[in-house]
């Protein structure tokens, strides 16, 4: 019969084949976790020491760098002493009682960082702590 062909086409699509769509979420997933992965904001970078004892911080008022060439930073904004003892005094004036972590290049001369601690324990940073890298291998080995 010559209408035999026309009776399959008035059929009505009863499913939606979601295939096509999952694909295109899954490519477009992958594209945004690889993308995602370069964008990181702007840091200041220092080879830190690693120490065995070493303990993850929670981010603090003062985050203090000191870079192999003693440059001092103070969140990721290059200081001198005298901008960093102004800003600590700033701090206690509004009340605040300030905390610093202070991280310095392994490369770092051993004066410049005990200066450093030494000018904010003057200004009244009464906590502190030196941020350092987890040493896994000390911990791994045997006592």
């Amino acid at each position: 019969m010559a209408g035999s062909a026309r009776d399959d086409d008035e059929d009505a699509i009863t499913g939606i084949n979601v295939t096509p769509l999952v694909d295109i979420v899954l490519v477009l997933l992958i594209i945004f976790m690889v993308t995602a992965s370069y964008i990181v904001a702007p840091s200041i970078r220092v080879e830190l020491p690693s120490a065995a004892t070493s303990e993850p911080s929670a981010p603090s008022q003062l985050a203090l760098v000191i870079t192999k060439d003693g440059k001092t930073y103070l969140n990721n904004h290059q200081v001198t002493d005298e901008q960093l003892r102004e800003f600590i005094r700033q701090e206690r004036r509004a009340g605040k009682d300030p905390e610093a972590i202070l991280a310095a290049d392994r490369n770092v001369l051993h004066g410049r960082v005990v200066a450093l601690i030494d000018l904010i324990k003057q200004e009244g940073v009464l906590k502190f702590a030196l941020n350092t890298q987890a040493d896994f291998e000390s911990e791994a080995a045997p006592n």
